[in-house]
């Protein structure tokens, strides 16, 4: 699956999403129409993309706009970050600073993790086919080598740097940490956006 056509899905799952819906459900079922080795593909049109955002800054992102931000939680901020269309994607690819510029992020409604999106694919996938997850990952792992395909061993994760130390979050995420670092309490987030 080519770049064009993943984003499409991406878009289409959005515009098809109603309102109170979760948006992997509106995924899963555009994913549906598609046929199985359309799904792999997307799998791993998917996967490369979140790896590509595997970076000491989209990560420090992630950690001031959740209040913290573990392993598992990087994975699925990223998967969220990737639900929000090309535009969001490319821009934080660019520049994890732009985050501050989001609606959700400036209205303290979001932290963009959607674990769920992760799994899309192998909803459709099981849905269509009646296959199992395993059946859907093996025929994905077939394709891990594939030109272009970047996983996130494969990653320059950039400048490593304190998460905590206020006035390295600043020099890295200057606009975000206006929004989210107190002046008063050093280290930590003005507010937590979930629990």
């Amino acid at each position: 699956m080519d770049l064009e056509d993943f984003w499409a899905a991406i878009s289409t799952a959005r515009a098809a999403c109603r309102k109170g819906q979760p948006f992997h459900q509106a995924l899963t079922g555009h994913l549906a129409t598609l046929p199985p080795d359309d799904l792999v593909a997307y799998q791993a049109r998917f996967g490369d993309l979140r790896a590509r955002l595997y970076r000491w800054d989209v990560w420090a992102a992630a950690y001031l706009i959740g209040g913290g931000c573990s392993d598992d939680g990087f994975i699925d901020f990223r998967a969220g970050l990737i639900a929000q269309g090309r535009d969001w994607y490319e821009r934080t690819a660019a520049s994890p600073d732009d985050l501050a510029d989001h609606p959700d992020v400036r209205g303290g409604g979001t932290d963009f993790r959607d674990e769920s999106v992760n799994y899309a694919a192998v909803y459709a996938y099981k849905a269509t086919t009646g296959g199992s997850t395993a059946d859907f990952y093996s025929r994905c792992s077939n394709g891990q080598g594939s030109p272009g395909v970047q996983r996130e061993s494969d990653m320059d994760m950039g400048e490593d740097f304190d998460f905590d130390d206020p006035q390295q979050m600043r020099r890295h995420l200057p606009r975000l940490s206006a929004i989210l670092l107190p002046d008063d309490i050093p280290g930590r987030p003005r507010r937590r956006l979930l629990g």
